[in-house]
Parts: structure tokens; C-alpha cells; sequence
């Protein structure tokens, strides 16, 4: 199974991700930790990423797509893809690649949640730095039992730069300038399903059993 999130920085599709990943047993796979991952190896790719990401801009498909194959590769059994593809020229790209191997996408969720309610909650939002739990947390709705200590693990949290406000303002406004494009695309193959949100209520597992439906 191959489902893709699409959202705004800071919508929430790493948590809705997660939740359908325990749902349908398929790895979920983050660009943003994909990314991150490529940075801390210190090559040629990552310091590109890392040049695209500290701008708060977007790292160009080429770049992506080379990444993204290979994790496919190492994944038949599907993913959940969190903020991948961005652009029209990923999603054709992407279903070029899952055609060869037989496969094609079965879900699109488009996060729907304002610009205001994002900025806040992405400020609060602090991430558990061992990359292999990632834990999301939150100061204002969810906090972890320890200050800054994640609860599942025991590492230490940290606060992302490219949450902070400068970048995600940059960010939302390069998301939305691509957005309408992206969703349009998916809409009209009629694989689309929009799922509103808003700061205060965490979507389910039963809501989302609902959507897979």
C-alpha cells in the first residue's frame, strides 16, 4: 500500500502518518527526516539539502526524487509518504517509478488546517533527537512528563531550525504558491480525501479508519 500526506509544514502529518502507519503496517517515511538524515552524513547530497533547508527553501526534485527511489526500493511492501511529492514533476515521477515495479498509489490526504493555528504550534513543537523514535511533542498540548527529556525513549528534545518562526513563514509561503497544483492533480485522478484540522484536536484512529474506508 502506498499512501501519500499532503499538509503545510507544521499540519501535522507526521502524527496522522504514524497513526496510519500502526493502522495498515507500512513504514512511514518523512522527507523532512529523510533530509535530516542526509545532512548528518556530510556528503555532496547533504550539504546541498542543508544549503535548500536553512533557507527554508525547497530542495529541487532532482535531488528529492534520487533519494526517494532508493527508499522505495528498500520498501516493496508500500510507505506512507509525509511530504513527498511537492511538486507535479515528483508526482509524475513517482508514479513512473511505482509502475515499473507494478504498484500505484491508494490513498492521497490533504491536511487541511490555517496559517496561524501552524506557526503556533510548530514554535511549541519540540522533537525527540534519537531519530530512530523521533517522538513528537508539543509545550502547550503535549508536553513530556520530564522537561525537555522524551518519554519514550529518555533523549533529549529538540527544537527543529526550520520551525522556527522566520523559516516556517518562508516555508507556508512557498507550500501554498505549490500547493493548489498538487492537489488539484490528485483530486481530478480522484484519489484525494481533505481532512480538516485545527490546534486544539488531535485526529484518531477511528476518524482515519473512517477515510481509509
Amino acid at each position: 500500500m502506498f499512501i501519500i500526506i499532503l499538509g503545510a509544514p507544521g499540519s501535522g502529518k507526521g502524527t496522522v502518518s504514524k497513526l496510519l502507519s500502526e493502522m495498515v503496517d507500512v513504514k512511514h517515511i518523512s522527507t523532512g527526516d529523510m533530509f535530516r538524515q542526509e545532512i548528518s552524513k556530510d556528503n555532496r547530497t547533504g550539504r546541498l539539502v542543508n544549503r535548500y533547508i536553512s533557507k527554508g527553501l525547497l530542495v529541487p526534485d532532482e535531488i528529492v526524487n534520487n533519494i526517494i527511489v532508493e527508499i522505495i526500493n528498500n520498501n516493496e511492501k508500500g510507505l506512507i509518504l509525509d511530504g513527498y511529492p511537492r511538486t507535479i514533476n515528483q508526482a509524475k515521477f513517482l508514479e513512473k517509478v511505482l509502475h515499473e515495479k507494478h504498484r500505484q498509489i491508494d490513498k492521497v490526504f490533504n491536511l487541511d488546517i490555517n496559517d496561524q493555528e501552524i506557526i503556533y504550534r510548530t514554535e511549541k513543537r519540540r522533537i525527540c533527537s534519537n531519530t530512530e523514535c523521533g517522538e513528537i511533542y508539543n509545550l502547550e498540548f503535549k508536553k513530556p512528563l520530564e522537561f525537555n527529556t522524551c518519554d519514550k525513549c529518555g533523549e533529549a528534545l529538540f527544537h527543529r531550525d526550520d520551525d522556527k518562526k522566520r523559516i516556517i513563514q518562508n516555508r507556508l509561503e512557498l507550500y501554498h504558491k505549490r500547493s493548489k497544483e498538487i492537489v488539484s492533480y490528485y483530486e481530478n485522478k480522484g484519489l484525494l480525501t481533505n481532512i480538516k484540522l485545527n490546534l486544539n484536536e488531535n485526529i484518531t484512529k477511528k476518524e482515519l479508519k473512517k477515510y481509509l474506508k
